[in-house]
């Protein structure tokens, strides 16, 4: 089914135009990402096709019998009503009993349960409440009763998700899910919980994200808006960067020929008489357009991050015996490590464990309760914060960079005025001049990191860095803090940004348990794995055995299903004999295969590149695994 048409749209705001002429096509059960950089217009086409905003130029269709389902990076509430009354906004008889259903629920009230036991039978709704049950409990959605407006940023983005999510999966058959940066302000279980979601209810879909983890698993097609066009990329993320750098590449090499051919009819045009034929200014006008090709620029341009970093001495931080806590909620019991110079450290847990005040603890904004936190002379702390640009008053971006420093010391000796450290930052001599409170809510993250950077820090603190940035700009950062010389200490949600900068874990497993693990996130992710593998196998083994079973009997079951396997396996044809004496030896290998790339991973020296090959190879491994054990076991239980 064709869901939206749109032909040669454009729309600016000013003299500038965010896109130009663009056309595209979504179909049912499509994926798409958009990407571009910070202010180009990715919310704003969202909006559009919402119908909140409308084109300056071009033609858009949607299909009547589409509803359009639009998820904002901030969501709007009737603030006057309860978490519950939002979420369950729509008047039907179904979510309304739902919604009963759920508040009796939380409140324990067992009389109006067995009332509304009744009620959902009646109107067949178990099947959709076992559904907004699970949206609720795994964005960590509780306290119903409470209104929104007493929500924090996190609670509001979490409510407002359930609520799209719940409104799509209700009533509606063909939907258009579009979502605006959904991963800000949900913890990774929750992240990889949302993909799979999406994967399994088949939605149609138009995402903007910076998760490049999140795009790849959700999504099939990229769109990029880039000066006035859009680009189209099949595939995922790390195709979409070879075929843009390859667009580039051709891009720049036409400009070339065009600006020797504009040389050469710009000698023709000097030369030529003022009165000019008909031929001649044929050739005039091609002359003009040939001057526009080559006057193009491709402007890949990226913020360049030079930074001068203050001198760290060879003591950095030490943490001894930390204890914090609030009332029952404990953050760090007897929390123990000393930083190194050039450490690189992740920070993972759910939301509300304490990474925050871990961090804040880490700089003395927030006294331990126990224990000693001893900083060196030489440290500079640099706090990329989740709270963002603390101002007093409104004023004009480069007035506010000014009050740190008028200049900005590089790392070659140089300087640079605080005008063109801007520049570096993609804020153009205009933008310089904007107000605070006009900046988009990227611009915003991308000054505040400028301002860190300008007071020349050697212990880099950064909380939840890559919400509102755009991916250009991550890209960015991720080079700048591979080759950082200080410590880097990050809080993030963003598993790609994870896996590329840190060199181990603090993981925050709750009830004041930190553990440091040796690997990056998804080392982590393999490792958490395969210990919940041994855990189940152990819970079979204690289960058998207080079943009556002896130990040795439970070790040697799987010597009895291969004797038990010999019999089945004189009565397989020839063919499937062949193929499980294959499937025993290819599994061994698999697993051999396995443990040699685990114990790889472990050495914590490998490139980034390669490392993100051989993660790739463990699911692959996984899943053969899978599908071969299924395999063994159907041939080891033939009869005949």
């Amino acid at each position: 089914m064709h869901y939206v048409s749109a032909e040669g749209l454009t729309k600016s705001y000013g003299i500038n135009p965010l896109f130009k002429n663009i056309s595209f096509h979504i179909n049912e059960g499509d994926k798409v990402s958009l990407i571009a950089r910070n202010g180009v217009g990715k919310s704003t086409l969202l909006r559009i096709l919402n119908g909140d905003e409308v084109v300056d130029e071009g033609k858009l269709f949607i299909h009547k019998d589409v509803t359009v389902a639009l998820f904002e990076q901030d969501p709007k509430f009737d603030e006057g009503k309860t978490v519950l009354e939002n979420i369950f906004h729509t008047n039907h008889p179904v979510l309304n009993v739902i919604r009963e259903y759920e508040l009796a629920s939380e409140s324990e009230d067992g009389e109006a349960l067995v009332e509304l036991f009744g009620k959902m039978d009646d109107l067949n709704a178990w099947d959709f409440e076992v559904k907004v049950k699970q949206i609720l409990t795994k964005l960590n959605v509780h306290h119903l009763e409470q209104p929104v407006s007493g929500l924090s940023g996190g609670q509001r983005k979490r409510v407002a998700l359930a609520k799209t999510l719940i409104d799509i999966g209700f009533d509606h058959k063909h939907t258009l899910l579009m979502m605006d940066e959904p991963t800000n302000h949900l913890d990774v279980e929750m992240i990889e919980w949302l993909e799979n979601y999406l994967n399994q209810e088949n939605v149609t879909l138009l995402l903007v994200t910076h998760d490049r983890y999140f795009l790849d698993a959700v999504s099939e097609e990229i769109w990029e808006l880039e000066r006035e066009n859009m680009y189209v990329y099949r595939g995922d993320y790390e195709n979409y960067v070879e075929k843009k750098a390859a667009r580039i590449e051709s891009e720049l090499a036409s400009i070339d020929k065009a600006k020797n051919e504009y040389r050469k009819e710009l000698e023709w045009m000097r030369k030529q008489p003022k009165a000019r034929t008909t031929k001649s200014k044929s050739r005039q006008d091609n002359f003009y357009e040939v001057e526009a090709r080559a006057k193009q620029k491709i402007e890949d341009a990226q913020v360049q991050l030079q930074v001068k970093m203050s001198r760290l001495g060879g003591k950095v931080v030490e943490m001894k015996k930390v204890y914090k806590s609030f009332g029952d909620l404990k953050i760090v019991k007897g929390f123990d490590h000393t930083f190194s110079k050039g450490e690189r450290v992740g920070i993972i847990g759910k939301n509300g464990v304490g990474k925050s005040t871990f961090l804040n603890m880490l700089q003395k904004i927030e006294p331990a309760d126990n224990g000693k936190i001893n900083i060196g002379d030489t440290v500079v702390f640099g706090n990329f914060s989740q709270q963002g640009l603390v101002i007093k008053e409104n004023m004009r971006v480069i007035e506010y960079v000014k009050t740190f420093a008028e200049n900005f010391p590089l790392a070659n000796g140089g300087s640079l005025s605080a005008a063109q450290f801007l520049e570096l930052f993609l804020f153009t001599p205009d933008k310089q001049y904007t107000y605070l409170n006009s900046l988009s809510g990227g611009e915003k993250k991308r000054l505040q990191l400028l301002t860190i950077l300008f007071t020349n820090p050697n212990f880099l603190i950064l909380d939840e860095p890559t919400n509102d940035l755009d991916l250009p700009t991550l890209a960015v950062l991720e080079n700048f803090l591979s080759e950082f010389q200080g410590c880097v200490l990050i809080v993030s949600h963003d598993r790609y940004f994870m896996d590329r900068l840190v060199d181990h874990l603090f993981v925050f497993e709750g009830d004041g348990e930190v553990r440091d693990f040796p690997g990056n996130y998804t080392q982590y992710r393999i490792w958490l794995k395969d210990n919940e593998k041994k855990e189940n196998k152990w819970e079979v083994f204690q289960e058998r055995k207080s079943k009556g079973e002896s130990t040795e009997s439970v070790v040697n079951r799987e010597s009895s299903i291969v004797s038990e396997t010999s019999v089945a396996k004189k009565k397989m044809s020839f063919k499937e004999k062949r193929e499980f004496e294959a499937l025993e030896k290819e599994m061994p290998e698999l697993e051999q295969e396995k443990r040699s790339i685990t114990d790889k991973m472990g050495t914590g020296n490998l490139p980034f590149e390669e490392l993100q090959q051989i993660s790739e190879r463990i699911i692959v491994i996984d899943q053969l695994l899978e599908e071969k054990e299924l395999r063994w076991l159907e041939l080891s239980e033939m009869t005949a």
